[in-house]
């Protein structure tokens, strides 16, 4: 019996893996929409095609990014909350680990009821790259705020209920957006131009934290997560932005994990209690709905 069990605990873990890879094929084929169909500014003449590398733990590394996009996964009509989520992968801002930060993530949230948009983003420090993280990758997902905005309708989505998550370079991505948005350009020719860039709410995963963060009561809530064990300006630097929220008056929820370090996403390997900080996530958000709902 001894010699048994450990055999079916790893048939049922080679179970979860095998369902997890599933799922992130079949993330794949999903369609994913330009943010500017006609070329996003500032990539004028970069034509050539993504790279995608395979990583030791059968992750998709996607680089050389010039058209950025969403991919988005919808909950079915009877199962949808109205909530979405712009899921921004991380990768040092050299390139983009779409699997356990982005597709595996966005998928979970659809089978939960929150419509979820995996962001394909430029990067500033690829190699030869000109693009800058203030100037190109915010305007991606400031873009992607709006385009989800603008088809909440068609997407069955409030479009006052959409909000940013971001692991690593991407949660610095999320913070950007978080405190540097504005209500858009009425005169734009563009309509998804005139919609706000603002997020409803922010969720940090082990993000790389901007310098000169300017905080007010109108910055969205957020949901901070990392490990003790990661690089000190974040294991300590999250922390002490959940403390200048609060200071502020933004409502903000802090998890530090014990023992764990950088870059756990969502990963077949994760065990309680990290494991579960995507089910902690949808109770923040069901519950602050609820309190915001309730006036």
């Amino acid at each position: 019996m001894p010699t048994i069990i450990p055999m079916i605990n790893r048939i049922l873990h080679g179970v979860f893996v095998a369902a997890v890879l599933c799922g992130t094929l079949a993330a794949s084929e999903l369609q994913a929409i330009l943010l500017w169909p006609n070329g996003a500014p500032g990539s004028e003449g970069k034509d050539s095609e993504e790279t995608v590398r395979i990583s030791e733990e059968g992750d998709h590394v996607v680089s050389n990014v010039h058209h950025p996009s969403i991919t988005p996964y919808l909950p079915s009509k009877e199962n949808s909350t109205g909530a979405a989520v712009i899921v921004v992968p991380g990768g040092g801002h050299i390139e983009l680990w779409m699997d356990h930060e982005g597709y595996r993530v966005a998928q979970w949230l659809s089978d939960h009821g929150v419509a979820a948009f995996v962001l394909k983003y430029r990067l500033a420090r690829a190699k030869d790259s000109t693009y800058t993280i203030e100037g190109n990758e915010l305007a991606d997902i400031q873009r992607a705020i709006r385009l989800v905005r603008s088809r909440a309708t068609e997407w069955r989505l409030d479009p006052e209920r959409i909000g940013v998550m971001g692991f690593s370079a991407g949660g610095q991505l999320a913070a950007l957006a978080s405190t540097k948005y504005d209500a858009g350009n009425a005169a734009a020719a563009d309509p998804i131009e005139r919609l706000s860039s603002r997020p409803a709410f922010q969720a940090l995963l082990y993000p790389g934290i901007p310098q000169g963060m300017v905080l007010t009561k109108q910055t969205p809530a957020a949901f901070l997560v990392c490990g003790e064990e990661d690089r000190p300006d974040i294991a300590q630097g999250l922390p002490e932005l959940y403390l200048a929220l609060k200071r502020a008056g933004v409502s903000a929820e802090l998890h530090v994990y014990a023992g764990v370090g950088h870059g756990f996403g969502m990963r077949a390997t994760n065990r309680p209690p990290v494991s579960g900080w995507l089910q902690l996530f949808l109770d923040w958000l069901t519950a602050r709905e609820g309190r915001a709902t309730k006036g």
